[in-house]
């Protein structure tokens, strides 16, 4: 195997990973991403032990203990461009050896989730409620940067997908885990995310600049293929899956819905909807992981 080198692989003065600023023995195999640095603690008030805590510009990281299982709970920052960072380098902790700087023989696969929030693209996801992501819907152009290959069932709903929206990019689409996803059926809507690659513009959203795509709303509402629609979009969950599915990890997006794009609603306590999300992920986590 090649040797990766100092370039490539940035290691700091501890040993720990550049840009997340941890060691291998500091990531738990259940690994929860958040965007909102300030959300990990409402995560970790709830661990009956915390044993590490690192930060590095926007990354912050608490691993510790609920009901006897182990959780890293750790903030992306927003956007896809962030979630290359961090999927890329939480894999590197569990699959490359930093003292040879050389792939390891045997990976292992985590499982990542994010616990974010989003749009509801449906009259009928209101806000308050939970999104678990069936697939990922990529218009951020990430995925396209690597080697990644469509089957012919998703390179058929990707054709129709453009057609009927008329977006201007290259998509890509990934599912879930179903080791995951199986977990968050009841309490949950399940649908496809669409993920952006900016929150004004890129969502539909008009302050001051006009939009080349006015009616990708009602586009993205209206888009069904067999079984499958469009529930929410945000920034994150399809650079998730993408690069989880390509790395061998287990991945899923749980979303509280804070507005609802067709209704024109905003949430009036989404501190409080994203505070339900937290307990329902950890029951579920420490009943079934």
């Amino acid at each position: 195997m090649s040797r990766i080198a100092e370039s490539e692989l940035i290691l700091n003065s501890r040993g720990a990973i550049y840009h997340l600023d941890l060691r291998p023995e500091e990531l738990a195999g259940t690994v929860i991403t958040v965007g909102d640095p300030d959300r990990v603690k409402e995560f970790s008030k709830y661990f009956d032990h915390i044993e590490v805590q690192q930060q590095h510009r926007e990354f912050v990281t608490h691993t510790g203990t609920i009901g006897g299982k182990r959780l890293t709970v750790l903030s992306s920052g927003i956007g896809p461009d962030n979630i290359d960072i961090v999927m890329n380098e939480l894999d590197a902790l569990v699959n490359i050896d930093f003292e040879t700087r050389q792939v390891k023989e045997n990976l292992t696969a985590l499982n990542i989730i994010r616990v974010g929030t989003s749009g509801s693209l449906q009259g009928d996801i209101g806000v308050d409620e939970f999104v678990a992501s069936t697939h990922g819907l990529g218009i951020d152009n990430l995925l396209n940067f690597y080697l990644h290959e469509r089957n012919d069932e998703e390179a058929q709903l990707l054709q129709s997908f453009i057609t009927h929206t008329q977006v201007k990019v290259d998509p890509y689409i990934t599912g879930a885990a179903p080791s995951l996803l199986k977990h968050f059926a009841q309490g949950f809507h399940q649908g496809i995310t669409v993920t952006c690659p900016g929150f004004y513009g890129p969502q539909g959203r008009v302050l001051r600049l006009g939009i080349s795509n006015p009616n990708l709303i009602d586009r993205l509402t209206d888009f069904s293929f067999g079984q499958h629609r469009i529930t929410n979009f945000e920034m994150e969950t399809s650079a998730i899956y993408g690069l989880g599915k390509l790395l061998g990890h287990h991945c899923l997006a749980l979303n509280a819905i804070v507005a609802n794009r067709v209704k024109k609603e905003f949430s009036k306590d989404g501190k409080a909807a994203v505070e339900n999300l937290i307990k329902t992920f950890l029951s579920t986590f420490v009943q079934h992981f």
